[in-house]
């Protein structure tokens, strides 16, 4: 049994899926991207802002479900440029202080909406 979870504190999904779904004890989110939920627009060109909103909207979904950061088990960051991954990691690590969640970094071509970062995760529910 699945069940779905969406908060208006997070961007709307741009596509047919949802923010996360819950199965079981785990959480799945899906990649969130640097738009401000409520003007569905990019942050900013910044990386670091870009990686700080994606992260926020993140939280949101988690906070929905009842979680936060600490539940987060893995990651995956989604960069348009691996050359500044040292920007988005300091960000990052703000965010992943005590629980560093297992992580995979890709660089990729392209990202929705052209952003500069997308970051999913997986949480577990106590």
């Amino acid at each position: 049994m699945s069940k779905v979870i969406n908060t208006k504190k997070a961007p709307a999904a741009i596509g047919p899926y949802s923010q996360a779904v819950q199965a079981g004890n785990m959480l799945f989110v899906s990649g969130q991207i640097p738009f401000v939920p409520e003007t569905m627009e990019l942050i900013s060109e910044d990386v670091q802002e870009q990686t700080k909103q994606a992260l926020e909207n993140l939280k949101a979904i988690l906070e929905e479900a009842g979680l936060g950061f600490k539940d987060v088990v893995k990651t995956t960051v989604y960069i348009k440029d691996m050359n500044e991954f040292g920007k988005i990691n300091e960000i990052y690590g703000e965010y992943f202080k005590e629980n560093k969640p297992a992580r995979a970094c890709v660089e990729v071509a392209r990202l929705p909406k052209d952003v500069k970062v997308e970051i999913d995760a997986i949480a577990v529910v106590e």
